[in-house]
């Protein structure tokens, strides 16, 4: 079992910073990747920002320049700093961690999601 366990969400104005957390834990072999995804209501959720094992990052083009993604290898935790918030940033946040286990391949591990507002 993998247990992904974020936080850090909550409601902030436009123009504001949040910091979301995730910690993965449990029987993990080696991560391959760490991410963020988000999804709203009747959308698919979509790629916000991802690390891999070697700190190789990629971002979607919406958020690039306000968003960073940081790992700290040891502890197999995740940082998402979002910076400049905007409105249509509002949806719920997922935590993704992809590993490669000896006898399943490449699995998906996927944290319970935590909500992000961002209004005045």
């Amino acid at each position: 079992q993998v247990q992904l366990v974020e936080s850090g969400g909550g409601l902030v104005q436009p123009g504001g910073s949040l910091r979301l957390s995730c910690a993965a834990s449990g029987r993990i072999f080696g991560i391959n990747a760490m991410g963020w995804y988000r999804q709203t209501l009747g959308n698919q959720r979509e790629l916000v920002a991802t690390i891999t094992s070697s700190g190789g990052t990629n971002y979607a083009d919406s958020v690039k320049g306000r968003f960073a993604i940081t790992r700290e290898d040891f502890k197999d935790i995740v940082y998402l700093q979002m910076n400049n918030l905007k409105p249509e940033d509002t949806a719920v946040y997922y935590c993704n961690v992809r590993d490669l286990s000896p006898g399943d391949g490449v699995r998906d591990h996927w944290g319970q999601g935590i909500q992000v507002t961002v209004s005045s």
